[in-house]
């Protein structure tokens, strides 16, 4: 059974960082990119991070290049989102997808809202 679940959302005050984290089963991790998308209330989802199967390269949403990290551990299995400098526009749903090919999973999301 294919799963994706993420954690290590929460509330954070403006400045602060989190680590989210994305853990997968039921697939063959190492061989598919990796993804984190948001959605913020009243807004569409938007692409925030990727990685590439290896964890060779990756790439950022403009809004978070230079505060987001995103990175994996194949032996683990999971995928991992590290959030710095956080701001209230970080507030949203975050949902990690797992992609190879046409074939694309997704997490069912992990609030974070940044708030004083």
């Amino acid at each position: 059974q294919v799963q994706l679940v993420e954690s290590g959302g929460g509330l954070v005050q403006p400045g602060g960082s989190l680590r989210l984290s994305c853990a997968a089963t039921g697939f063959t991790f190492s061989s598919y990119a990796m993804s984190w998308y948001r959605q913020a209330p009243g807004k569409e989802r938007e692409w925030v991070a990727r990685i590439s199967p290896a964890g060779l390269t990756s790439d950022y949403a403009v809004a978070v290049k230079g505060r987001f990290t995103i990175s994996r551990d194949n032996a683990k299995n999971t995928s991992y989102l590290q959030m710095n400098s956080l701001g209230p526009e970080d507030t949203a749903v975050y949902y990690c997808t797992a992609r190879w090919h046409s074939t694309g999973y997704w997490g069912q999301g992990t609030q974070v809202t940044v708030s004083s």
